[in-house]
């Protein structure tokens, strides 16, 4: 079995968490610190070690892209899938670095889909319809998304909260333009139609009777 000599191990100016690998005076490859960490100069490596020691920084360089997409909001296992499909890393490499990321506690589909629905009742109420499409539309498996909403807050509730905010813009407008523009905008937001009608009926009562106190 061949052997080659590792002569020179050299950061690389452009990315300090990355080194280049001289063998027999000649540059060979890159590798991560991280991988590179047990190789050192005057080490004889076979062809059988560079192959193991590629592999090894391929997936050390799409653990840490994934860690990197992550980091600026939760993603479902299908978005980190295809970012890293993206990049054209190896199917098997994508593979190992979701079960990691599962490990860790970083993706898991099901934990994902209650954030989201979480941040949705929070800040952008919406209906088990447009939860449901967004969740889909992320790669998240039917039966998750349906265990996902089973938790959620009430619908109605939901609804009443949306539409409360959205009534301040609707003040001036005749019962029929309220209706049309309240109902408009809920049903947008994924609710179904009785709970729209029950929604905006209520919300006009409580603005007549806000009005009837300030005439």
């Amino acid at each position: 079995m061949m052997e080659r000599k590792v002569t020179k191990i050299q950061v690389q100016k452009k990315n300090p968490n990355r080194v280049n690998i001289f063998l027999d005076e000649e540059f060979a490859f890159g590798l991560s610190r991280v991988v590179a960490a047990w190789l050192k100069v005057g080490d004889l490596i076979s062809d059988e070690k560079i192959a193991r020691l590629k592999q090894e920084d391929e997936y050390e360089t799409a653990m840490q892209r994934a860690l990197h997409f992550l980091g600026y909001r939760p993603r479902s296992e299908h978005e980190v899938r295809a970012r890293l499909a993206e990049n054209e890393y190896d199917a098997a490499v994508i593979e190992k670095v979701i079960e990691r990321l599962r490990e860790l506690k970083y993706v898991g589909d099901l934990d994902f889909a209650r954030q989201w629905i979480e941040n949705r009742s929070t800040f952008r109420p919406r209906g088990s319809r447009a939860l449901a499409a967004e969740l889909k539309q992320k790669g998240v498996e039917e039966k998750t998304i349906e265990q996902a909403l089973m938790e959620m807050p009430e619908e109605e509730q939901l609804a009443l909260e949306a539409a409360r905010r959205y009534s301040a813009r609707l003040h001036g407008l005749d019962r029929k333009a309220f209706r049309m523009r309240l109902g408009g905008f809920l049903g947008r937001r994924g609710f179904g139609y009785e709970i729209i009608y029950k929604v905006v009926d209520e919300i006009w009562q409580d603005l007549q009777s806000e009005d009837a106190q300030y005439s």
